[in-house]
């Protein structure tokens, strides 16, 4: 994509393909710009206005001296070059993307240089550098014209003036004035006008030449000779043809590794080519760019780019524009940016701004134009770049790259070693505040001005410029005299003060340019070259560090080129979460989402490509460079350690270019007089003439040069036809990689050359199928890596999602549609366009439902039927503007950016993004009102193959809004639900519940008496139950309920069937079973009890509208509650012994398989341990078997009692002495178990006998000593009298089985919850 990459074969070894001037055509005299015009059109339609007339007439406001007028091609030599077409209209358009420039003898006339580039559809770059100056407008006819347009602009011009709410207005508006004449006297002569009697009048020209690759500085010199051999009093040594003609056709490429000497009218010029194994060519000065923003806005700006946001450049120097672009996009070696590329982005093409594609784009400001007045159509995910007031706006939620510090305080010393400060640029800012202007100066009352000086220099990022004028910073320095006094006493220690000795270094080494037979220029280009390679080591070193592993990951599964071409969308060719679960914690925000991106994709399908077809150029660099430091081993000693390594080679990359600059390998034919009629070649000083054609459209036929070019293109002719037999078919694999690689590809720079309406139709609708396309990977993406083992099975990839690479993929999602919503819409209003729709919706809706209202006051709604578990929950409305509501409410959430992604997320976590879509897109005249024709969402079929996609999203749960915003404030309603068949339903006591989740809990809540509540059945039968709603921060996945009363009052005993628990903003419902009585005197006493929890899966009534949804995976279907052997439904359940043996190993099972996954997918643990099919379930069942739980005198005899009897009896046998004879470490288990089993008596909580056996379980299994006790209750004499025989407990063997069993989780770390553990004190 790179010059570079491009450069093959005998086609590209000229120099400079084409040499262009570009101006006024004195024969068709002044034109207004048809592109301009088109603009205004383009502008008309989306306004509602009838843009034919709009485009029609001229606009007598504006001066006619800043009007747009058509500037063409002049001339053109060679007329073509077979393998680059010349593309007319692009060139003229980025040669004068403003059009023609019209100056009197009062304005500032000087010369300006800029470049530009133009990207084909392969990806491969041509680049153009242009010298414009200003020529005197000889043509009376023209100077006239000129005359009357300034009498009838003071005729028409009024003083009132119009504002417009457009955004594309404003955006024309900030770029009207950037060309205007900036001396002082301007603004009086601009009063009279022009006068062709008292003015002369002057217009723009450009010279341009054209080049395969970016030798900047060489073309920049060679047009500024040409320019001033025009403007010298002398006339140069030979015609003006000699020196084009030399460029064109006599001066080769330099080859690989070697450097090249070739003539320009009065100086020689060098360039040199990096070698194959070195970084790719790039001329443009990285010093300029870091100079403009500063090293910390270089590096966030750099980020964006590596991340694929949309990149916005905005400064009133082309040239600056081209310089931060290229500076950026060759920082990112090995890999190469992918998307729409155009660094000087011209007037007419404004509405490009427009694409819902990642770019990289840059456009002219207008002196002085405040950024806060500049509106652009998407902000969203837009990295926004003022590269004159050197700031930078970020995009929200934007993770940081790895090492950022280290990487800048490493480049600040490169600077710093070339006399260089890296201080320059204001602080980034995000955007929260949309009303702030770029940071102001501080305002600092200073006794001295040098002081206040130096104090801005260290402060002020806005003053970039002041800290790289050494030579005045050097003088301020030395003028400071306690500067000079610190400096004196640093000296006499020892102690050197390093930035004010590298500034006189680098001070001192600009007074010595031109020693060693250089010229100044010649010095100046080798140190810019020496550090652009210094600072770009430095950026690919921390690439190779990063990705060293990479090929590790790569997965190559096809045999062959075709079949991997022809299945590559279904391929998964990267194991990216085996890749990130290897990188250290602190790189894996970056990672996570880098990987993901388009350029990181097409660098590991050109490393699989690799195994069949030639290496591309970077990609073999890059490999060199990590086979070589795996041969010295420069690497971190683990893949883990996130400890930042500096580049090694800084040096020999900046030897490696002198040496080439030193001893120069080739020096080009010089320019010679060529075979021209005499008399021509003359021409009139300050007038670029009409060069001869004949001379300078063909190439010299006898040079060894050319000679040696055809015979290159004869072997590469012959190779080709050798492999051509072998390789596949170069349209079918085009066709396959364009299927395979993403849709930006083909819309890397707009094409310029026919700009007509329906040109501009058809590239919106490639956005619109590229937005489809990306949709439907995306929702894929997101389904295959959700549903887990499932799709692995099904040969769908990678087996699991870690929270980071879900919360990864959601976050793109976000952007995908905010990239939708933005794409055509009619007027901008806010950053973000998708919350902006969504608020045009709620306000109609709201206007809506109050007109309802005053019409008819009660309305109805006809209830379903429910089951019986839902019939005591009021039902949730499914209601957009509810959720709308929800996200409004949240003070946590500053930004419109921010509240739509919250509402995605919440929407696709409730499953209703589709639904909620579909429903906001329903309302036509509004999407119509805001949304211009063309617009994705104005494309019937594609909306709703887009809105199937989302829907798919509903098999899977997700928990992306509840797991992000944990701080925020989330009301519950808990429904307690009797038994109701017995007539105890209700109680006299005062209730409370507990509840808690994954991120806390609730704390106690008393639950009000009055609150008793009353719902009938289908049968109209009567059920109550007690309803409270409560708000508190959020508890994330609910886990357990803690359920007690104070057993006051006459009806003090209360049985319980369940608690439900429902989040009243995301709908996620939670049932916990219960089937107890909670009384004193009543089953096992208890006033209080620990329910565990289990998500309810909506039934198809519940959850109409939502769509497909698969049950959660996981979850083995169980019975209604864990059942207690005590329980009232428990009590003719007996399991047999075979069944107890097997529910303890799957239970045990069970707790091994959460520990083996990865820490974000776990689930909860208390499940395992306490719920159905738990630990505690398993052990209860166990120890119930053959138990004589015979109820004398009514009293149910529990396990607890045996427990308590049991240690009772050690202690009293500990008192009498028989235990000391035991073992020490059975005397000191005894101790232990007596010791938990008192302090669990000894609570203040209620939580019955049942609860305490399950509290000494968890305790056991929590400090690995369950199996030590159980010899112990095993051995005690009254496990005969409360045991029958044919008791587990009492079967040897099946105990000791146990014991080995249960020993298996002392291996894992097993926390308990709050809840389950409150107030024992061990």
């Amino acid at each position: 994509m790179s010059g570079s990459s491009a450069v093959s074969g005998a086609a590209p070894r000229r120099f400079a393909h084409y040499f262009a001037i570009c101006g006024i055509d004195t024969e068709t005299g002044l034109e207004p710009d048809e592109l301009a015009a088109l603009y205004q059109w383009l502008e008309a339609d989306r306004q509602g206005r009838d843009p034919d007339t709009a485009a029609t007439g001229e606009n007598f406001e504006q001066s006619p001296l800043k009007r747009t007028f058509k500037s063409k091609v002049l001339a053109r030599y060679p007329q073509n070059v077979e393998w680059n077409p010349f593309d007319q209209d692009a060139v003229n358009m980025l040669c004068m993307p403003k059009g023609l420039s019209f100056r009197t003898q009062a304005d500032q006339r000087d010369p300006q240089f800029h470049s530009f580039i133009i990207t084909r559809e392969d990806g491969s770059r041509t680049y153009g550098f242009v010298h414009t100056f200003y020529e005197e407008v000889t043509s009376p006819q023209i100077c006239s014209a000129m005359h009357t347009l300034y009498q009838m602009h003071n005729a028409e011009s009024t003083p009132s003036s119009s504002s417009s709410s457009s955004s594309m207005d404003s955006l024309a508006s900030s770029l009207d004035e950037a060309d205007s004449p900036t001396s002082s006297s301007s603004s009086s002569r601009r009063a009279g006008g022009y006068d062709s009697s008292r003015d002369t009048l002057y217009v723009s020209k450009a010279l341009c030449l054209i080049t395969p690759m970016p030798f900047m500085h060489a073309c920049r010199r060679f047009l500024s000779q040409l320019h001033r051999a025009v403007t010298a009093d002398v006339a140069p040594p030979l015609p003006l043809e000699s020196y084009v003609h030399n460029i064109l056709y006599e001066v080769p490429l330099p080859a690989p590794g070697r450097s090249l000497k070739f003539h320009g009218v009065y100086e020689p010029i060098v360039c040199q080519r990096p070698g194959l194994g070195e970084l790719q060519l790039a001329d443009f000065p990285l010093a300029e760019a870091f100079t403009l923003l500063g090293a910390e806005n270089l590096v966030q700006v750099f980020t964006c780019t590596l991340l694929e946001m949309q990149i916005l450049l905005y400064s009133h120097d082309y040239q600056r524009l081209m310089t931060v672009a290229e500076g950026i996009t060759t920082l990112l070696f090995p890999f190469q940016w992918q998307h729409v590329y155009v660094p000087i982005l011209p007037a007419s093409l404004l509405h490009f701004l427009d694409a819902p594609v990642p770019y990289l784009m840059g456009l002219q400001s207008k002196e002085g134009t405040d950024r806060s007045k500049l509106e652009l159509p998407q902000e969203a995910n837009l990295c926004f770049v003022d590269v004159d007031n050197h700031y930078i706006e970020l995009p929200e939620d934007f993770p940081q790259f790895p090492n950022k510090t280290e990487l800048i305080q490493e480049l600040s010393e490169v600077l710093l070693s070339f006399g260089l400060s890296a201080n320059t640029g204001a602080p980034p800012r995000t955007r929260t505040s949309p009303g702030s202007t770029p940071g102001s100066t501080p305002s600092t009352p200073g006794r001295e001005r040098k002081t206040v000086a130096l104090r801005q220099l260290e402060d002020d990022g806005r003053n970039g410029n002041l800290a790289v004028e050494e030579l005045a910073v050097l003088e301020l320095l030395q003028g400071n005299a306690t500067l000079e006094r610190l400096q004196a006493l640093t000296k006499r220690t020892g102690v050197t003060v390093a930035r004010v000795d590298a500034l006189r270094a680098g001070v001192k080494a600009q007074g010595t340019e031109g020693q060693g037979g250089r010229t100044a220029a010649e010095e100046e280009e080798l140190r810019n070259a020496k550090l652009n390679v210094q600072l770009r080591e430095v950026f690919a070193s921390r690439f190779t560090t990063m990705f060293a592993d990479y090929e590790a990951f790569v997965i190559q599964s096809a045999p062959d080129l075709e079949s991997w071409l022809t299945n590559r969308e279904q391929m998964h060719n990267f194991d990216k979460a085996s890749f990130l679960s290897d990188q250290p914690e602190p790189y894996l925000p970056f990672l996570s989402h880098f990987i993901e991106t388009q350029m990181f994709a097409t660098f590991v399908d050109n490393k699989i490509m690799s195994q069949w077809e030639e290496k591309e150029p970077l990609l073999r660099v890059f490999d060199a460079r990590i086979d070589k430091a795996r041969l010295y081993n420069v690497r971190a000693p683990s893949h883990r350690s996130s400890s930042y390594q500096r580049c090694s080679i800084l040096k020999e990359s900046a030897q490696a270019i002198e040496q080439r600059l030193m001893k120069i390998d080739h020096t080009a034919i010089h320019p010679h007089l060529l075979d021209m009629k005499i008399g021509q070649g003359k021409y009139a000083q300050g007038f670029f003439p009409k060069l001869q054609a004949d001379v300078l459209n063909a190439g010299p036929t006898n040079n060894k040069w050319s000679h040696r070019t055809a015979t290159a293109q004869r072997r590469k002719d012959r190779h080709r036809q050798q492999t051509e037999h072998l390789a596949l078919d170069n349209d079918l694999k085009e066709k396959y990689m364009q299927e395979a690689r993403s849709l930006g590809k083909n819309l890397r720079q707009p094409k310029l050359s026919d700009l007509s309406p329906a040109v501009i139709a058809q590239t919106n609708w490639k956005f619109v199928e590229g937005l489809l396309k990306e949709c439907r990977m995306k929702t894929k993406r997101m389904l295959v890596e959700k549903m887990g083992r499932e799709a692995v099975e099904l040969g769908h990839g990678e087996a699991n999602i870690t929270g980071l690479e879900e919360n990864t993929l959601i976050a793109s999602l976000c952007d995908l549609l905010e990239r939708i919503w933005s794409h055509g819409l009619q007027v901008k209003q806010g950053k973000s366009a998708l919350w902006s729709h969504l608020l045009h919706y709620q306000a109609r809706e709201e206007k809506l439902e109050q007109q309802q209202q005053a019409e008819s006051p009660v309305s109805q709604v006809p209830e379903r039927r429910k089951s019986d578990c839902f019939l005591a929950m009021p039902s949730l409305r499914v209601f957009l503007i509810q959720d709308m509501r929800h996200i409004q409410s949240m003070s946590e959430i500053k930004t419109d950016v921010g509240r739509a992604r919250a509402w995605i997320r919440l929407s696709l976590e409730k499953k209703l993004l589709s639904q909620h879509l579909k429903q906001l897109l329903s309302r036509q005249a509004l999407t119509k009102k805001l949304y211009k024709r063309y617009a994705f969402l104005r494309c019937e079929e594609e909306k709703e193959q887009f809105l199937f996609h989302l829907l798919s999203l509903n098999a899977v749960d997700y928990f992306c809004f509840t797991s992000v915003f944990t701080t925020i404030m989330i009301p519950y309603r808990v429904v307690i639900i009797p038994i109701k068949k017995l007539s105890n339903a209700m109680t006299t006591s005062n209730p409370w519940v507990c509840v808690s989740g994954e991120l806390g809990d609730s704390g106690i809540m008393q639950i009000p008496k009055n609150v008793l509540e009353m719902t009938f059945d289908s049968a109209f039968r009567p059920h109550t139950h007690i309803s409270a709603l409560f708000k508190c921060q959020n508890l994330g996945k609910l886990t357990t309920v803690q359920l007690g009363h104070d057993n006051a009052g006459l009806l003090a005993k209360w049985l319980v069937d369940c608690v439900m628990v429902r989040n009243e903003i995301t709908g996620h419902t939670y049932r916990f079973p219960c089937g107890r009585w909670l009384g004193k005197g009543v089953d096992d006493g208890s006033l209080e009890r620990v329910l565990i929890g289990e998500l309810v899966v909506p039934s198809g009534e519940e959850d109409s509208g939502r769509g497909c949804r698969t049950p959660p995976l996981q979850r083995s279907p169980s019975q209604t509650r864990r059942i207690s052997i005590t329980s009232l439904s428990g009590r003719g359940y007996k399991p047999t012994s075979a069944q107890i043996q097997e529910a303890i190993g799957e239970s045990v099972n069970n707790i091994i398989k959460h520990f083996h996954k990865p820490e974000k997918e776990r689930g909860s643990l208390t499940v395992l341990l306490c719920g159905e099919n738990s630990l505690v379930a398993a052990l209860e069942q166990f120890f119930h078997h053959g138990f004589k739980s015979a109820r004398l005198f009514q009293k149910t005899v529990f396990v607890w009692d045996f427990v308590e009897k049991a240690v009772a009896y050690m202690e009293s046998a500990d008192q009498m002495g028989d235990l000391q004879e035991t073992a020490e470490p059975l005397g000191m288990t005894c101790q232990s178990l007596c010791h938990y089993v008192n302090s669990i008596n000894s609570t203040p909580r209620n939580i019955g006998k049942d609860g305490k056996f399950q509290l000494l379980v968890c305790l056991g299994a929590r400090d690995r000593l369950l199996p030590q006790w159980l010899p112990l209750l095993v051995e005690c004499p009254l496990i005969l009298r409360m045991y029958e025989d044919t008791a587990l407990l009492r079967d040897r063997s099946t105990v000791s089985t146990l014991i080995g069993v249960l020993e298996t989780i002392h291996d894992f770390p097993i926390t308990l919850e709050a809840s389950l553990v409150k107030g024992i004190d061990l």
